[in-house]
């Protein structure tokens, strides 16, 4: 029984897993910040953008 304990307690299988599970957690909630900070601003940007490549080209200022 001591030796299943030992072996349970030095193996490191699973923490792999939980790294990756934290990274994608940290990752998921930095984007919800920044989008959340900057999305207004952003949206006017690629509407912006948008009606400006959507518009004829002005051929008239040559």
């Amino acid at each position: 029984m001591t030796a299943l304990i030992r072996r349970f307690r030095r193996d490191q299988s699973g923490a792999t897993a939980i790294e990756y599970g934290l990274l994608v957690g940290l990752m998921g909630a930095a984007l919800i910040v920044c989008l959340s900070a900057f999305g207004p601003e952003m949206k006017e940007a690629f509407t912006r953008m948008g009606g400006r490549m959507a518009a004829p080209p002005d051929v008239t200022s040559n």
